[in-house]
């Protein structure tokens, strides 16, 4: 019996179908009990279906028995047969009658209005039809069958559309005819819907019908040009499906879609890239510069930048050597396209792009890039040098090359000069080769040039990727920079402006402020310009608005606001030689300020550079505060001399005088005392370091010692600098305690409780046996504190 489509029902009829003639009995075959095609006779004269017979004698020889009837057992004497021609043409006869009968009455049967099983039988009849070895399809396309199916497309049941797409896929099977008739209008539409709207039996329906239309070539581009098409069928090969054979003809249904390069260009924008790749590795000269020239447009995701390098890289490469100019700009920019991510830029380093490209970018002569291709030849090598992968950079700053780039930036436009300083910002990012791009522009002179970038209004990138190179060098060329933005040519206006624009806080603000903030800290007249400029007033705008939330910006604001707070302690390194600095730091509570600042957890700069800054405020208190204007006798008496002086209260323990954060910065009126001490237990040694520079500035020379550690010890201070003694982290960490100690041990009382602790005690032995000469003396005095080393000065007081 033939089966279903599907194995869900069987397409077998009933022997007084209506309106189907009789099945004479002659006309079954014994075995198989279906109609026969090719009846053969046996030598008794019983007829059967060739086939099955033929399987009926290999049974009797596999089993070792001579051919027998399968009816009668009756022995034969040899497994021959002969074709029953006579009945071969009747049955013949008697199938095309029965068939026009079946056609006619699917035609009566298929319209919507009509009961479904009539429609279902209606539809099973075609495929019987069509599946008969000597298929009638000339007559079905005569009756229009097709287009009464199509229209059966629009019942509102399931059954009904699933059984009508398997009728049409076995009708248009392998007849171009059936095909294009069934092409006609927007059926190739509809079967399209069906891939997202039906459920799964009639979605493998839908698709194994497209995948059968696309056998005809004619027929690709039809499929490929109905919206939506490519993109589904691309998911539905991609898709976790259960249904696999699903999955299996939406791919081969694309396969047969290759033909058509515009089929494939459409597959590669909805991510199926195998197909443009092949045409690029095996197609003509002219398919692989369309499909190259395709690649350089398309939109990518990292996986697939990293599959086109695998599989196409070489081959781009080598396009990028040929001497056509159509194929290299093709090759370039799809090179460009793929080079952006780390991945795919690791491969193309791998397959050897650099040669080619440098050599592309500098060379000079006959069959060079024109200009605008060494814009992307340029691009691609920024990509590659800002990737943040560690490969070996030393090529690109051999041979001159860094002279090279700095003399294309003097003689290019600015497109090209963006993608030159981006080359530069990566190779100032890697320390490998920092230090040649910095000897090449100072033996150029080239800094004078750079910073002039900063003024450039018109091209936010060229701007941007100035101001990055410049953050880059700074740490090694200050001093230049310094002087270069101290002209009169505005560019320190111009990054100023740039960090006080009101935006979200962006890369390029970021970077001006790490540029600022590497600048010599004590280059007055640097300072000086900046004051005149109004460049602290707006600085300390952003620094608040930052930490009061109204300005954001969660992928720079860590950085941006180092940089701010870096830029502002500057001002407390002029305090001796401009007052402008301390009318500054006074109007604006910049005190308050720093203190608040110590407590910005987990941003270990920041902490630093604010107690750095109190250091220097702390320091200038001593010449701030100052003693009250007492008022005048109210009478003069000739027993004045015998008058008490009048009785001053409210002065500072430290200063005695008066006092306040805001006037006179002192910490202790700012109660920044106490977190200072909290920031000695830091795990970064040089926060410790500026903590510890801060605090000594209350025990300073000029000042009253007992009283400032008296307030040292209140806040606890005395046990933390006595750890920070004892654990010897660093040299500087040892003499900046040592020197503290020795001012702490001044106290008889404190140093009789320290005499006592014997791991003090060797700490001190310890710097004063290996510190430098200064430590040594101060840990020397130390130590006569607490009686380890004796004090001769009463001895021989004339040796003092």
């Amino acid at each position: 019996m033939v089966g279903s489509y599907d194995g869900s029902e069987s397409d077998d009829s009933s022997r007084f179908e209506r309106g189907v003639d009789h099945i004479y009995e002659a006309f079954i075959c014994p075995l198989t009990q279906e109609v026969m095609h090719d009846p053969v006779t046996l030598e008794n004269g019983r007829t059967f279906e060739r086939e099955a017979i033929e399987k009926w004698f290999k049974k009797c020889q596999d089993s070792g028995k001579p051919p027998s009837c399968p009816i009668t057992s009756q022995e034969l004497s040899s497994a021959d047969v002969s074709p029953s021609i006579a009945l071969r043409n009747t049955i013949e006869e008697w199938r095309s009658r029965n068939d026009a009968a079946k056609l006619d009455v699917a035609r009566q049967a298929l319209f919507l209005g009509n009961d479904e099983r009539d429609i279902l039988q209606a539809l099973m009849n075609v495929r019987q039809i069509c599946r008969s070895i000597r298929s009638n399809r000339q007559g079905v396309r005569n009756a229009q069958l097709i287009r009464m199916i199509i229209d059966v497309l629009k019942s509102n049941s399931h059954r009904v559309r699933y059984k009508a797409l398997q009728t049409l896929r076995v009708v248009v099977e392998g007849d171009e005819e059936s095909k294009a008739i069934l092409a006609e209008g927007d059926t190739v539409r509809t079967l399209v819907k069906f891939l997202s709207h039906e459920p799964s039996k009639g979605k493998e329906a839908a698709v194994s019908l497209l995948f059968e239309l696309s056998k005809s070539e004619a027929l690709c581009e039809k499929i490929g040009s109905v919206n939506g098409a490519l993109i589904l069928l691309v998911g539905l090969t991609s898709s976790n499906s259960v249904n696999v054979s699903i999955v299996e003809k939406a791919d081969r249904t694309l396969e047969n879609m290759e033909r058509s390069e515009e089929v494939v260009r459409q597959m590669a924008s909805y991510g199926r890239l195998q197909p443009l790749l092949g045409k690029i590795l095996e197609g003509s000269p002219e398919t692989k510069l369309s499909m190259a020239t395709f690649l350089g447009e398309l939109s990518l995701n990292n996986d697939m930048k990293v599959l086109v390098a695998q599989t196409v890289g070489s081959s781009l490469v080598d396009l990028m050597r040929s001497g056509d100019m159509p194929q290299r700009e093709a090759a370039l920019r799809a090179l460009n396209n793929i080079s952006s991510f780390e991945g795919s830029a690791k491969v193309l380093i791998s397959i050897g792009i650099l040669p080619p490209l440098i050599k592309d970018l500098f060379y000079v002569g006959p069959n060079n890039l024109p200009i605008r291709l060494k814009e992307v030849s340029a691009t691609i090598l920024a990509n590659i040098v800002n990737i943040g992968y560690d490969f070996d950079k030393a090529t690109l700053v051999s041979d001159n090359r860094v002279e090279n780039l700095l003399y294309l930036i003097s003689n290019t436009g600015p497109a090209i000069q963006c993608k030159l300083l981006e080359v530069l910002v990566g190779l100032t990012s890697c320390q490998k080769t920092v230090i040649h791009v910095v000897s090449a522009i100072k033996t150029s002179g080239a800094i004078i040039s750079l910073v002039q970038f900063v003024e450039v209004k018109e091209n936010d990138d060229l701007r941007l990727a100035s101001i990055k190179l410049l953050h880059n060098l700074s740490p090694f060329m200050s001093e230049e920079l310094a002087e270069a933005l101290r002209g009169t040519a505005g560019q320190l206006d111009s990054l100023v402006a740039i960090i006080s624009e009101k935006i979200p806080i962006s890369e390029e603000q970021a970077a001006a402020a790490g540029l600022l903030a590497e600048l010599p800290e004590r280059d007055l007249a640097l300072t000086r310009e900046m004051l005149s400029i109004g460049a602290f007033e707006k600085i300390i705008s952003k620094v608040i608005g930052i930490r009061q939330g109204e300005i954001k910006g969660m992928r720079f604001e860590r950085n941006f606001l180092e940089g701010l707070v870096r830029i502002l302690s500057r001002i407390t390194f002029a305090f001796s030689n401009e007052t402008r600095a301390v009318t500054f730091c006074r109007e604006n509570n910049v005190a308050s300020l720093f203190i608040h600042l110590l407590q910005s957890n987990g941003q270990d700069t920041i902490q630093m550079v604010s107690a750095m800054a109190l250091e220097n405020l702390s320091l200038e208190s001593i010449n701030l505060s100052h003693m009250p204007d007492l008022p005048p006798p109210s009478c003069v008496s000739i027993f004045s001399c015998m008058t008490k002086p009048p009785v001053v209260t409210g002065l500072c323990k430290i200063h005695q005088g008066v006092c306040s954060l805001r006037e006179t910065f002192c910490l202790v009126q700012g109660e920044a005392v106490e977190k200072l001490v909290a920031l000695l237990d830091h795990e970064n040694d040089k926060v410790v370091e500026a903590s510890l520079a801060a605090l000594s500035s209350l025990l300073e020379d000029g000042l009253d010692v007992e009283r400032g550690v008296k307030v040292l010890d209140e806040a606890d201070g005395i046990r933390h600098v006595l750890n920070v003694l004892t654990e010897n982290r660093t040299e500087k960490l040892t003499r900046r305690a040592v020197w503290l100690v020795e001012r702490i041990l001044r106290i008889e009382d404190i140093a009789r409780e320290v005499a006592e602790q014997p791991n003090v005690s060797a700490s001190l032995v310890d710097a004063f046996q290996n510190g430098d000469f200064r430590t040594r003396q101060i840990a020397e005095n130390a130590l006569k504190h607490i009686d380890k080393i004796p004090n001769f000065s009463g001895i021989f007081p004339n040796m003092a």
